[in-house]
């Protein structure tokens, strides 16, 4: 009898160690081990990680890099929108666990898979994205989930992989990292507990340097366009040595506590150094070429776009038409921005923009009036305290 074809999506973690062994040994299925680089991984680190699935009994292991996908399809939309949950997180794993659920799908229809499984738990959001992407795309496949349907706990796991001989260091798995081009999340028993936080040792990412530097972002239309100077066409290599510069200084360290798809709150950690300086340096150089009602309902919509990629929302056909927004929205947003790095935190010095909003002959902030004169001032407060004035005098009459 045919033995049936299982396309995993793997990461070379824990749960989707786990995830290999069971399914070949327990459940006797042909286990096609699939990791969808998003730009977390290097050629070496990639190999490691099919050595480890083949290892763990797959019967194959796929790479599939679609990180200039993942960029040009989201990331880029991103920056332009400012994105980041509750003010603080870039959606980096949110947004990237749609474009591996979709490279992942295609692949099990391309080699006739009889199941796609992920080693998601019943808690959290990844089992919504993967789940709502593989249903809406391939319908006929079915969809199975170890961890979540056994609820299994992270020590069961590594109990289990030990007992069936599989060697690994069990000490670095007891964090969840996830890391991919636009930042790295870090999940573990501290980010369990509303009280405490990640340990030093937890993110990937040390800091080694101990001076000062300045570092000069450019760009055009909303594009990262380059860096000290130098012009970057690739934009995926711009984020990657914006990441090179910043992360040495620990910068983009936080914890984002939100809430998930399925309503309970959560807390992960993460380190994010080039998407917080692309970010907020690309929101500075707005503040300076967009008018006040350009940023008022720009914002409006990139929350909306956010919330929606966080959600699993992506498939939307609403999303397309707000990227359009975004497109449109950034026509004047060209220029530079300085930013000094400094040890786990950055400063944003100013910009230098053809579009610059502050250079104008009307006149400069809080020193000179060019285009207006005193009594023009007088005459347009006094209008404009007209509605407060009516107001409060009706509620002095009914005192």
């Amino acid at each position: 009898m045919d033995r049936k074809k299982v396309v995993l999506a793997y990461s070379g973690g824990l749960d989707t160690s786990y995830c290999v062994k069971y399914l070949t040994e327990d459940c006797g299925y042909d286990v096609y081990a699939v990791i969808a680089n998003t730009g977390g991984f290097s050629s070496s680190e990639l190999d490691a990680i099919g050595k480890r699935a083949m290892q763990l009994g797959a019967v194959d292991f796929a790479a599939i890099d679609i990180t200039q996908e993942y960029y040009h399809k989201c990331i880029r939309y991103m920056i332009y929108g400012n994105v980041l949950r509750g003010g603080t997180y870039p959606i980096s794993v949110s947004s990237e666990r749609i474009f591996q659920a979709i490279a992942i799908i295609n692949y099990a229809k391309q080699v006739g898979a009889d199941y796609v499984a992920h080693g998601s738990t019943s808690a959290g959001n990844d089992q919504v994205r993967f789940d709502l992407t593989f249903q809406v795309l391939a319908p006929e496949i079915e969809i199975i989930t170890p961890t979540r349907d056994m609820n299994l706990t992270r020590e069961y796991e590594i109990e289990y992989l030990k007992k069936h001989g599989f060697e690994a260091d069990f000490k670095k798995m007891e964090y969840s990292i996830n890391k991919g081009l636009w930042g790295t999340s870090v999940g573990g028993k501290e980010t369990l507990h509303s009280d405490q936080t990640l340990p030093e040792h937890a993110y990937p990412t040390q800091m080694t340097a101990e001076n000062t530097e300045q570092i000069r972002l450019s760009f055009v239309k909303g594009e990262i366009d380059s860096i000290n100077g130098k012009k970057y066409t690739n934009k995926v290599e711009a984020i990657q040595k914006i990441e090179e510069i910043a992360g040495k200084f620990a910068i983009g360290r936080d914890m984002h506590i939100g809430d998930t798809i399925i309503g309970i709150k959560g807390r992960v950690g993460f380190e994010a150094a080039a998407p917080l300086l692309l970010i907020n340096a690309h929101k500075m150089l707005e503040k300076h070429t967009l008018t006040k009602w350009q940023q008022y309902w720009k914002e409006q919509l990139s929350n909306w776009y956010g919330m929606f990629l966080h959600e699993a929302m992506y498939l939307e056909p609403v999303m397309r038409e707000i990227e359009a927004y975004l497109v449109e929205s950034q026509r004047n947003v060209t220029g530079t921005v300085i930013v000094d790095l400094k040890p786990y935190h950055y400063t944003l010095v100013g910009v230098e923009s053809d579009f610059d909003l502050m250079k104008t002959d009307f006149g400069e902030y809080g020193e000179l009036s060019k285009a207006w004169t005193a009594d023009d001032v007088k005459g347009f407060i006094k209008i404009l305290a007209n509605p407060l004035k009516v107001y409060q005098n009706n509620q002095n009459k009914n005192k």
